[in-house]
């Protein structure tokens, strides 16, 4: 924003590639506001038109703020329609703060773009259970089994920098691989962090009803 900001003050007039650096930095600092500041000076000011990255950006910026609404009159406002990265982003934006209905709408669009694409079956999915519609959950997942769609295995790679020589070693590893030399290590630790994080959270449950109780009994205000 400083390099920005300094541009104009040296009546440097911004690209639509200067905007769209501008709009992605505000979007990953949640400056939203002046985001949407930006956007509408880029087309009223210097007439440039939005291209559907500019609109890609903007719609993930608002989702990722809960902006919902906002966000789906920008994906009405993309020429030529939003493409599939747009409504994926919504979509997820949707399940973060669970709002079915635009949900809905979202995978409508996916699902007429790209049937086989495993994430939007599994985005609503969770979105439907985690409201308790169980059935628009199930037909949901029934739907992916019919299609013959997998759902894709997230795949992630560690460095460590214990290596013998001293040096940094690449580790790859995916969800219930046991293919590594040191599986049986790796998931003896995993376990014993699951068991910690549950133990902590269930002594944070008792604390705090120590702390209603004692309160009820006014032994703290």
């Amino acid at each position: 924003m400083n390099w920005f900001n300094q541009m104009l003050s040296e009546q440097v007039e911004p690209d639509s590639i200067t905007f769209l650096s501008v709009l992605t930095a505000c979007g990953r600092k949640g400056m939203i506001d002046k985001g949407r500041e930006l956007f509408d000076s880029m087309v009223q000011d210097y007439r440039i038109e939005p291209s559907p990255e500019h609109y890609s950006c903007m719609v993930d910026m608002l989702g990722r703020a809960g902006r919902l609404e906002e966000a789906e009159e920008m994906v009405n406002q993309i020429p030529g329609g939003p493409s599939l990265s747009v409504l994926q982003s919504l979509l997820g934006s949707c399940r973060t703060y669970g709002n079915v209905e635009l949900g809905e709408k979202a995978a409508e669009g996916l699902l007429e773009m790209e049937r086989k694409e495993s994430g939007t079956y599994v985005l609503m999915a969770n979105l439907y259970a985690e409201k308790g519609q169980w059935e628009k959950a199930s037909r949901f997942k029934r739907a992916m089994r019919e299609e013959g769609v997998l759902k894709k295995i997230g795949f992630s790679w560690v460095d460590v920098d214990h290596a013998a020589d001293g040096s940094l070693a690449l580790h790859g590893f995916s969800s219930g691989d046991m293919t590594h030399p040191m599986a049986e290590e790796i998931h003896g630790v995993a376990g014993f962090v699951g068991m910690e994080m549950k133990f902590l959270k269930e002594r944070e449950v008792e604390w705090y009803e120590c702390g209603v109780m004692l309160e009820s009994v006014g032994c703290i205000g």
